[in-house]
């Protein structure tokens, strides 16, 4: 037998899996509480999936304790699934590859990428320039490249047609001078995230306004337990909706107007 056909057989076992799993919920569902509304069919049918990077997969930075995905899943219905296929280390354009194990009962994607990026481009911080116009200009050039990279991830995403958030990068934990420059060089990056969110319609958990004390974190970059279950907290009710944290509207018009 052929690698592919294996790959065909083993894809196609999973998918019966799921489908048999969809069945036990509806079937046991019918059973307590009778006939299903089309709201009843969406609630059974969630299936949440974790992408990106260690701030869904912190497994390693809370040793003993509950990582977000376990987070996500005590805090979800019953009946609903959540799957982590974020990878620590992951940079924005490995969360394609991440996309490809998508489970085929998915219903939700949230994604938190970007920090990796944001630190393989922390060199530039340590080079010299003569004007603070030559150190926008080379911030300039690393926002357009992560543009790029994370604008063709979500182009990627959107594909699938399922909703989807986004997580903006949170400010980490460091001595008052190091945050104050690892903010403002954050800010590029988060500005892309908010901007390509915004464009597609994409619902965004801004991490910078839930992770805000030093205790969120179990290491400058990481979050800790306590961070976790304030970021597994906003997932649930970006997929779910619920009366946790306050919401913002963003109204953009886009035209054809020159």
């Amino acid at each position: 037998m052929t690698a592919k056909r294996q790959t065909v057989q083993a894809s196609s076992f999973i998918d019966e899996l799921a489908f048999q799993r969809t069945l036990s919920k509806f079937a046991r569902a019918r059973a307590e509480y009778g006939p299903l509304s089309i709201r009843d069919v969406w609630a059974i049918m969630s299936h949440v999936v974790l992408l990106g990077d260690s701030i869904f997969d912190n497994a390693a930075y809370v040793p003993g304790e509950p990582d977000v995905i376990q987070q996500v899943r005590a805090r979800i219905p019953t009946d609903w699934t959540a799957t982590l296929l974020a990878r620590d280390g992951a940079v924005a354009c490995d969360v394609r590859s991440q996309l490809q194990k998508l489970p085929n009962d998915a219903s939700n994607i949230v994604i938190s990428v970007g920090g990796n990026d944001a630190l393989g481009a922390a060199h530039v911080l340590f080079e010299n320039v003569q004007t603070v116009a030559e150190a926008l200009v080379k911030l300039s050039a690393i926002r357009e490249h992560f543009a790029v990279e994370y604008a063709a991830m979500l182009d990627t995403v959107i594909e699938r047609s399922l909703p989807t958030a986004v997580c903006t990068i949170y400010d980490g934990r460091a001595d008052e001078m190091q945050q104050r420059i690892n903010v403002s060089a954050l800010s590029i990056f988060n500005d892309v995230i908010t901007r390509e969110a915004f464009i597609r319609g994409l619902a965004l958990i801004d991490l910078r306004l839930i992770c805000t004390a030093p205790g969120d974190y179990s290491n400058p970059i990481e979050p800790s337990r306590n961070g976790g279950e304030k970021i597994a907290a906003a997932i649930v009710e970006a997929v779910a909706g619920g009366p946790i944290f306050s919401r913002s509207s963003v109204y953009i018009h886009q035209s054809n107007c020159t």
